[in-house]
């Protein structure tokens, strides 16, 4: 599977945005994504995992088969069920040392930290039957879901696409009512309903499995889609800044809603969704040169490296949450500067885990067995060697391979 940059880039971005929109008093709270736009990093997060979705199927499919990626879809279920257990773990943790060194943090409940000392296992158990879903980690339990369906829904997308499209509608409207079907600690069952989020979720999933077929289509109609996305990330921008402005938008505000109606994030409402793909199509297509651009700067390698670190990054990101909300919390009322330091300081700790993940600890995860890396280096009978000078990377292709060693070059979809 050929990487996408801009794709890493993304994904990195909304994992900062997590981070700091739950720091109560950080500074970059106030530049993220759900300033500007009716829908937050969490739809970003989850749309971007279910074309990731999309894309590995696809690879693995055609290279192994069918029960391959049904597989690796089941094992990475496991993996995203085991983050959640370690990371609501660990973050209960963190918030009782915190409370024990007299450090005040509300980035999350600090009964957390009085259950897990008082009944480890008791909370461990808890946490591994998804009863109860801490807050920061909650959006990895319907990540739970979403991903240990996907071995039995993918293969129905792949079939019959345009039912699947009608169930996954049909599902969508009454989400409500089934997650309270779902045994839990809150009386609705899951706090991110994976029933209307399945929604978001495949749609990206059909758009990384049918982006071949679909986009020559649409692209002949893109300036009428463009002018029309323009329009609905517009309108879902102007509802989130009528609130901004208080009493003196209430018209505007009561006009709107006339439009919209009512705006819950956690069964995802239909504005939500409309505006995520209106963005999604500004960002493909008329802005897809400036951002592969932008992933190429600096910056945007940082946030790709971020972004490509997983579950690894999404854990760190809420364990330093929490410990930079208690930064700024202690002492109370800090001045600006030092709190944009703390802000600073956990985006640049977010980007050295991930670094270090990926120099250590995802290379070995990918390692092959002794005997695959025997058979890979043994050469066929019949193998001659090409011209040497043909096989030296040009310039851009060797800083590339010294920066992402795995990368392999972006290619345009």
């Amino acid at each position: 599977m050929k990487r996408i940059i801009a794709l890493d880039m993304l994904r990195g971005y909304a994992l900062v945005c997590i981070m700091v929109d739950h720091m109560p008093r950080s500074v970059l709270r106030e530049t993220t994504l759900g300033n500007f736009s009716v829908f937050d990093a969490a739809e970003l997060f989850v749309l971007l995992s279910g074309f990731l979705v999309g894309l590995v199927w696809q690879t693995v499919e055609t290279k192994q088969g069918r029960p391959a990626a049904q597989w690796r879809f089941a094992r990475r279920a496991f993996e995203v069920w085991r983050a959640l257990v370690i990371g609501g773990m660990l973050m209960a943790l963190l918030s009782a040392g915190l409370l024990a060194l007299d450090m005040k943090h509300t980035a999350i409940w600090n009964q957390y930290a009085i259950w897990v000392i008082d009944n480890p296992l008791g909370y461990l158990g808890t946490l591994a039957t998804m009863w109860l879903q801490p807050n920061l980690m909650d959006v990895l339990a319907v990540y739970v879901v979403l991903i240990a369906s996907a071995p039995l829904l993918v293969p129905v997308l792949l079939r019959w696409p345009l039912f699947f499209a009608v169930a996954s509608l049909i599902t969508w409207w009454f989400a409500p009512d089934l997650n309270k079907m779902i045994p839990n600690h809150r009386d609705n069952g899951l706090l991110f309903n994976p029933f209307g989020w399945q929604m978001l979720f495949y749609t990206g999933t059909a758009m990384a499995l049918f982006r071949h077929r679909f986009m020559p289509v649409l692209l002949r109609y893109k300036h009428l889609l463009t002018a029309l996305s323009i329009g609905m990330f517009t309108f879902g921008a102007a509802i989130v800044i009528a609130v901004e402005f208080g009493e003196s938008a209430l018209p505007v505000r009561e006009a709107l809603k006339q439009v919209y109606g009512v705006i819950v994030k956690w069964h995802l409402d239909g504005t939500r969704y409309l505006a995520i793909l209106a963005a999604s199509w500004l960002i493909a297509v008329p802005l897809s040169s400036p951002m592969e651009r932008l992933a190429a700067t600096r910056f945007g390698v940082g946030l790709q490296q971020i972004g490509r670190g997983g579950l690894w990054s999404f854990v760190a990101c809420v364990l330093l949450s929490v410990i930079g909300d208690a930064l700024q919390q202690n002492p109370p009322d800090q001045f600006f500067l030092r709190k944009l330091s703390v802000d600073i300081l956990v985006v640049l700790a977010l980007w050295w885990l991930s670094v270090l993940w990926l120099t250590y600890g995802a290379p070995r995860k990918k390692a092959p067995s002794p005997k695959v890396q025997a058979a890979a280096s043994t050469p066929p009978h019949d193998y001659q060697p090409s011209n040497a000078a043909s096989m030296k990377p040009r310039l851009g292709q060797k800083r590339d391979q010294q920066a992402f060693p795995d990368r392999p070059k972006m290619v345009n979809h």
